[in-house]
């Protein structure tokens, strides 16, 4: 893995960057779906394939499922996230009734590429890290943690995420539902 020049540019994309993962776990820590919605680019992917234990050497090709070719916890787009926010919204959600209470925290944050396509907008590629606490029915408590590879793009004057593939080490899920945004 070759490491990305630790220039100017890249720690000013950093804070940047930084700035906008804790303002989005804030969000959805609130609840504030809709804003959350509009940080979101319209050509999203939102992907979280599925871990299996498989035998050493056969990490690479066979520990996660693939995308659009497996099964996985996520594959959405930016319209089903939408119809998901929605839906919770209603109150009528039974496995948010009552809406789960979550605090969400995001560390390690590396950029691992920079691009600027033709019109001149910046694409990064963004690697963290999360711990997710869930309280549910006061007392279902529930951990992931894991990785998240991103892609944020800047639009005008700011960052929109383009793509999600979150990787959880789980290989079996304790929580009951997966209602929660990552």
């Amino acid at each position: 893995m070759t490491q990305l020049g630790r220039d100017a540019r890249y720690y000013e994309f950093k804070r940047e960057i930084e700035e906008f993962l804790f303002d989005e776990a804030e969000l959805l820590d609130e609840r504030r779906f809709k804003d959350w919605l509009e940080t979101l680019a319209d050509d999203l992917t939102y992907f979280m394939p599925m871990t299996f234990n498989v035998k050493f050497g056969q990490h690479g090709e066979r520990e996660r499922t693939r995308e659009d070719k497996d099964m996985s916890w996520f594959n959405e787009g930016k319209w089903t996230l939408t119809k998901r926010a929605e839906q919770i919204l209603t109150g009528v959600h039974w496995a948010e009734e009552p809406l789960s209470r979550l605090c969400r925290l995001v560390t390690n944050v590396q950029l691992t590429s920079i691009e600027t396509d033709v019109a001149g907008r910046a694409e990064v590629g963004v690697r963290s890290k999360f711990v997710m606490y869930q309280n549910r029915c006061e007392r279902e408590e529930y951990w992931f943690a894991g990785k998240r590879n991103d892609i944020l793009r800047r639009t005008d004057a700011r960052w929109q995420l383009a793509r999600r593939e979150i990787l959880l080490p789980h290989n079996i899920l304790l929580a009951k539902n997966l209602t929660m945004f990552f």
